[in-house]
């Protein structure tokens, strides 16, 4: 497994095998962001491969570049050089619709906030995701899913009528609703208390083990402990 730099490794790397083929692989990113005459290198160079199994953790101070490589990773925004693969598939440098085909087929996005529709309910939030990925809304049921994250009770509940800890784990519903091979999450237990974090981890580290990919950007000391590697950036650089 390569990065630009030194990554350094917080477990045995229990779950993953150096021969898997990488579900995800960033090659030389870089990202620039140019405002009248001002230039901002949001990345430089940043490059990784995650293989089935492994929980990857993005660290680093605000501004570094963490949601920046978590977007061009998910094709939510497109790099200025270099490329992203996704389960052997191009997803940079493609016109848009090939980009959330790609995405809708392959990856599942978790942010902090704003990953349901306010308008609709949780279980119709997770049948909208499938339906955007070209799945037929009666051939699936979200019950099994809504009940593996403990939620089951709470499917017909608009997210505004939902707590901190249910909205995460229904944002995480969303996330998975395709079984996607990638799960890309941008700080997903920054608003969260301890016990809830905790278990959201739990759901991330269990979707590694089954075979995925998982990439976690976050400031959190625990997100950091349970992940099988962690990645640094500083300044839109890979650092040891």
């Amino acid at each position: 497994m390569t990065t630009s730099a030194t990554a350094l490794d917080t477990t045995a790397g229990y779950g993953r095998s150096t021969n898997d083929v990488p579900l995800l692989e960033a090659d030389s990113l870089y990202r620039f962001f140019r405002v009248d005459d001002d230039e901002t290198l949001a990345l430089q160079g940043v490059s990784l491969q995650v293989v089935p199994g492994e929980l990857v953790a993005v660290a680093g101070p605000s501004g570094s570049g963490k949601s920046t490589l978590l977007a061009c990773l998910a094709g939510l925004d497109e790099p200025s050089g270099g490329t992203v693969r996704v389960a052997g598939h191009r997803i940079s440098h493609q016109p848009e619709p090939v980009r959330a085909r790609l995405r809708a087929r392959h990856i599942g996005v978790l942010f902090q906030s704003d990953n349901l529709f306010g308008h609709l309910t949780v279980a119709q939030n997770i049948l909208l995701a499938r339906t955007l990925a070209g799945h037929r809304r009666s051939s699936w049921n979200p019950a099994e899913l809504l009940a593996d994250l403990g939620i089951a009770r709470r499917s017909r509940a608009l997210p505004a009528q939902l707590s901190g800890g249910e909205s995460a784990r229904a944002g995480l519903a969303v996330a998975l609703a395709n079984d996607p091979v990638v799960v890309i999450a941008d700080e997903p237990t920054g608003e969260l208390d301890s016990v809830t974090e905790g278990r959201l981890l739990d759901l991330l580290v269990d979707r590694a083990r089954s075979g995925r990919a998982v990439v976690v950007a976050s400031h959190s000391p625990e997100v950091i402990r349970r992940a099988d590697r962690v990645i640094t950036l500083l300044d839109g650089r890979v650092v040891a």
